[in-house]
């Protein structure tokens, strides 16, 4: 079984995937859908059919105080859209503050081209987003 990581933006959704093994996080690809989500969930049950997935895992924009940003409402209801569609997987949210910084950090180190920036920024947040999750997956094994 694998996970899925989200990044939920307006007109991009950023999406990670496991391996089989949960070990590592990769990117799988972006998502462009400008704000209809129904291109988000219908490829998202494309990805299901192909892939072996049990958990979704969404990023929860918050404050760096830790309070909603008012993004926060919005995922809240691609969330509630995401379970009543995929009602057999786990679908849950981690706090994502942070990895679009991150990604842009990651995307500067990687020297790659500012135009394509826009086209992988998403993913990248996605693949911090499940990386997230999958250590706090560990700790509870510890």
């Amino acid at each position: 079984m694998r996970a899925l990581g989200i990044d939920y933006g307006d007109a991009r959704v950023g999406i990670a995937i496991t391996d089989p093994l949960w070990i590592t996080a990769q990117g799988l690809e972006t998502i462009h859908h400008q704000g209809n989500d129904k291109i988000v969930l219908k490829r998202l049950e494309e990805i299901l059919k192909e892939y072996d997935i049990d958990t979704m895992v969404v990023g929860m924009p918050l404050n760096m105080n830790g309070t909603k940003t008012e993004r926060a409402e919005i995922t809240e209801k691609f969330i509630h859209k995401l379970q009543c569609k995929f009602n057999k997987i786990k679908i849950l949210s981690v706090d994502e503050r942070l990895t679009t910084v991150e990604a842009h950090k990651t995307m500067n180190f990687l020297n790659i081209n500012k135009h394509k920036k826009r086209n992988v920024v998403d993913t990248i947040s996605a693949v911090y987003i499940l990386e997230s999750y999958m250590k706090m997956q560990e700790n509870k094994k510890v």
